[in-house]
């Protein structure tokens, strides 16, 4: 029995359902980025003290179809975006397509219906999110950056870096370093 469960997008989430999970005696095969996979079928009283715990965690169990479609498109993005080492070198519409199985233009349109943003948005918001995270670490440049997030420039990186933050690239890591600074004067 597959279960959805909205807001699980870190490792931290998944081990936080793995215990829920094993307080409840529930038995799962996998438990990945906004799945869990079940052994049995769970009856409602589980369900609601598992829906009860999770909430607890900031997590939510979803029950509707397109909320569970939601999920599955974002997790996907996320999956893609943060977790694999190299983005696919296809359209993201072809890979969303692909991976969940149903026409880009039908998840789109529910994605943009519920979130009020389009899938397109939530990517680029997203690679944004990861460029900050990269540029944090301080291990790669900008060009790299831009290459490895499959950019077709550093310009268009910085572009859609400010128009999401309100700062260019090296403004933002310019503050990250002075943070540091003051953080080391402390």
């Amino acid at each position: 029995m597959k279960l959805y469960v909205k807001y699980m997008v870190s490792l931290r989430c998944k081990m936080v359902v793995q215990d829920e999970l094993k307080k409840l005696g529930l038995k799962y095969v996998v438990v990945d980025l906004g799945m869990v996979d079940i052994l049995e079928d769970i009856s409602p009283i589980k369900r609601e003290q598992l829906k009860a715990a999770l909430l607890t965690s900031g997590l939510e169990l979803l029950n509707d179809k397109k909320s569970i479609l939601i999920e599955k498109i974002k997790n996907a993005i996320i999956e893609m975006i943060h977790y694999a080492d190299e983005l696919p070198r296809v359209n993201f519409s072809d890979y969303l397509s692909e991976k969940l199985g149903l026409d880009y233009t039908y998840l789109a349109n529910v994605f943009s219906e519920v979130n009020g943003i389009t899938i397109q948005q939530f990517i680029i918001i997203h690679r944004i999110e990861r460029v900050k995270e990269l540029l944090l670490y301080d291990e790669l440049s900008l060009t790299e950056i831009s290459y490895k997030l499959q950019y077709s420039s550093v310009a268009h990186l910085s572009n859609q870096f400010k128009k999401i933050t309100g700062l260019s690239p090296s403004f933002y890591n310019q503050l990250k370093h002075k943070r540091m600074g003051n953080l080391e004067n402390v």
